[in-house]
């Protein structure tokens, strides 16, 4: 498919905070790798007792506890955000001033539609809700005394809105959490929410004589009591992976301590000469690129005549708790390329990224650059982030404060608790992912259908401690990676050392890997790239089967020695396009490919990787 409207790129060195060591043995006996644990927590809890580590060892554990009563939030950098607020609002009597008119001018606004509603439900406004908030779009909400109820709480929102932003001499970050700070506590006292200010609640309620609210109740403990006993959410277990869900044929050919890998059987008589390597996110489980059958990005890649690989990590728990960004590198990407070299001999390999792991993969491909290892053909990143200076609304969780918090709370366990991260990603959204659900679950006594991507997003993982650390601090603090400052066996990685031809998709509605974020990617890749924005959000705009409704993309190439374009510029003048993004990318993995052959064998037991059992595998099972 011919893809026109082509439109850069010039290119940094300090070392991990966190000491360097030795990397984990992925062979020996299971005797030997116990025993070398158990010296290695022997090592750690002397140390950890000696001298002034034992007050540090206090600190830590202090800390650990708190955590667990505050879902991981650090008091103090809540309490630096309100003092950097409070006493710059303090020293800005204009700003005062301005709210105080602003206020006024509410409240007599206010009052004269309040009047004039009373007579007129169907009088103008006093203030519109934004764009993406629908909680007041039922007609009965146009109804007195309902009207007024709703208009006062916008303009409540309205006006801390104003008074949280533009502070003089407060910091961004700081603005930032106690803007969103705000807007959660609105949200919980939205009239929407209560069911005596909730008109289309009262109606069901009279409808129904209360039923709605027991079979409302009724929920809410079932809720609580699955979520105790760390079950997944009702409707959940009807996406079992291997059952419902990630169903493509295939075997895992290789498994070590970190990932099992994939090979998926061919469709197809012929397959392309170059096969994929796709490496997911190990935040989540890999099958978000391998859901229903109808939407399986694996399925689509096979029927079109590709050799597929796909890393599926462990759900690591206190054992992996020293496994740091270089293991992953390492066991994750490279281990899992010798296997792919193994069974695809003399073949370059199509690499694939997603989200966290386009940003390991990139790590990688670098890495590779430097070393002059030429085993990649192309570069494709899905919501991939490598330059991390403004990372989206995830950055209100993330400051030195929070991050030695956190780190104390998995130096206590080994790892981060898979419902703290969910956790953040429904608070992004919170209108969307908890307030209607509470609404329509737990008021209206309706229960929301399950399907196959909202089933995914409840099947979590833990992270590493040492891993998180290193990312939280490495990536989103230092922003080394983008700087030229992320180093790995003491030399720098340097992106603009990656010349292969790149292949970037982001997404419109991103809060994880913000559209403009990943789209300068371009700035800091060395070879010909084409960018693609997509409709929907971090996981719908991936997971974009043709046919999908709805659905609509930009696209343009870039070549290497083009100059760099805006961000605002391109989606200007990059016309739109309807349909799924996924043909386009087929295409040009088409163009990058030298031709058809007969498929492989499923794995290569001659070199050691005899297909071990069939997919989806035992890692993604782990809970």
């Amino acid at each position: 498919m011919a893809r026109k409207s082509r439109q850069t790129r010039p290119g940094g060195e300090t070392t991990s905070s966190l000491p360097q060591r030795p990397l984990a043995p992925t062979t020996g006996t299971p005797k030997k790798e116990e025993a070398h644990r158990s010296a290695m927590e022997a090592n750690q809890a002397a140390h950890d007792l000696s001298g002034e580590d034992f007050f540090q060892r206090w600190d830590q554990q202090v800390h650990a506890a708190m955590a667990k009563f505050t879902a991981g939030v650090s008091p103090a950098s809540i309490r630096q955000a309100y003092s950097d607020w409070w006493w710059h609002l303090l020293l800005s009597p204009g700003k005062q001033a301005q709210l105080a008119l602003q206020m006024q001018r509410s409240m007599v606004r206010f009052a004269q539609y309040a009047a004039e509603a009373a007579s007129n439900p169907q009088c103008q406004p006093c203030v519109e809700p934004l764009t993406q908030d629908d909680r007041f779009e039922d007609s009965e909400w146009q109804q007195w005394p309902f009207n007024v109820i709703h208009q006062g709480f916008l303009l409540t929102q309205q006006w801390w809105q104003e008074a949280s932003t533009g502070v003089p001499g407060m910091t961004r970050h700081h603005d930032e959490v106690v803007t969103f700070i705000g807007r959660q506590l609105l949200d919980m006292v939205s009239p929407a929410n209560n069911p005596w200010t909730n008109p289309v609640v009262m109606k069901r309620t009279l409808e129904q004589g209360g039923r709605n609210l027991l079979d409302g109740a009724a929920n809410a403990q079932e809720d609580i009591q699955r979520f105790v006993n760390h079950q997944p959410p009702v409707g959940a277990e009807k996406f079992t992976p291997g059952e419902a869900v990630a169903v493509t044929p295939g075997k895992v050919i290789y498994r070590n301590q970190l990932i099992e890998l994939i090979q998926y059987s061919p469709t197809t008589g012929k397959v392309q000469k170059e096969p994929l390597l796709i490496i997911p996110a190990w935040v989540m489980k890999y099958y978000i690129l391998d859901l229903s059958p109808e939407n399986s990005l694996v399925r689509y890649l096979v029927d079109q005549g590709h050799t597929v690989f796909m890393v599926s990590w462990k759900n690591p728990g206190s054992a992996e708790r020293d496994l740091g960004l270089e293991d992953y590198r390492e066991l994750g990407i490279m281990e899992a390329l010798e296997a792919v070299n193994a069974v695809v001999p003399n073949q370059k390999v199509h690499a694939v990224g997603y989200c966290l792991g386009g940003t390991l993969l990139s790590i990688a491909a670098a890495v590779m650059a430097r070393q002059e290892d030429d085993r990649l053909a192309s570069l494709t990143l899905f919501a991939s982030l490598t330059d991390f200076e403004e990372a989206g609304e995830l950055e209100m969780f993330i400051d030195d404060s929070q991050v030695h918090f956190l780190e104390d709370a998995m130096r206590e366990q080994g790892y981060l608790e898979d419902w703290q991260m969910k956790g953040a990603f429904q608070l992004l959204q919170s209108n969307d992912l908890i307030w209607s659900r509470v609404v329509r679950e737990y008021l209206m006594g309706e229960r929301m259908g399950t399907f196959d991507l909202m089933a995914w997003s409840t099947d979590g993982t833990r992270m590493p401690y040492r891993m998180h650390s290193e990312y939280l601090r490495r990536l989103y603090l230092a922003n080394e990676l983008a700087l030229g400052r992320y180093r790995t066996n003491d030399h720098p990685v340097l992106l603009g050392d990656i010349t292969l031809p790149g292949f970037l998709v982001a997404t419109r509605k991103d809060h994880i890997a913000p559209w403009r974020s990943v789209y300068r990617n371009q700035l800091l890749l060395g070879g010909d790239l084409t960018f693609v924005l997509t409709s929907g959000g971090h996981n719908a705009g991936v997971v974009s089967e043709p046919g999908h409704k709805h659905r609509v993309y930009q696209i343009a190439d870039k070549p290497a020695d083009a100059p760099y374009v805006g961000a605002h510029t391109w989606y200007e003048q990059v016309p739109e396009r309807e349909g799924s993004w996924w043909p386009e990318w087929q295409a040009w993995l088409l163009e990058h490919s030298s031709g058809e052959t007969t498929p492989p064998s499923m794995g290569n037991p001659d070199k050691g990787y005899a297909p071990i059992e069939y997919a989806p595998g035992r890692y993604v099972l782990e809970r």
